[in-house]
């Protein structure tokens, strides 16, 4: 007989003056999702200050093991969050399990969208 174990989850945050990094490793599923948008709501919310803000955002897949459709259901949250914030999102190293579900679900373009930093706007693109 063999034991599953669940795969662990981790997210290493890296802040520079004006980057946000936020490696992913492992599943982001109905579990962790939660998790990556504390981290995420927190971090911009810490480095956003009178002095320096926040300007991109990256999330880094390369550590991704698999993601479901709470997993999307957050990075959707976060796009919307950031795009508030006037925040460019970058979805970096996508694995290509992540890059077929974001194709399958029409969410690739609006993931991956440039947003103007100065007012916000979205423009179509691969980001």
């Amino acid at each position: 007989m063999t034991t599953s174990y669940p795969r662990s989850f981790t997210l290493t945050v890296e802040a520079e003056t004006t980057d946000l990094v936020v490696h992913v490793r492992g599943d982001l599923d109905h579990e962790t999702c939660d998790e990556l948008m504390s981290t995420v709501d927190q971090n911009l919310t810490v480095r956003n200050t009178p002095e320096g803000r926040v300007l991109d955002l990256r999330l880094v897949f390369a550590g991704l093991h698999g993601i479901d459709s709470m997993g999307l259901s957050a990075l959707l949250m976060i796009r919307r969050r950031t795009d508030a914030a006037h925040v460019r999102l970058h979805l970096d190293e996508r694995p290509p399990h992540l890059e077929r579900l974001l194709e399958i679900t029409g969410t690739l373009d609006y993931l991956t969208a440039p947003c103007d930093v100065r007012n916000g706007e979205q423009h179509p693109g691969t980001g």
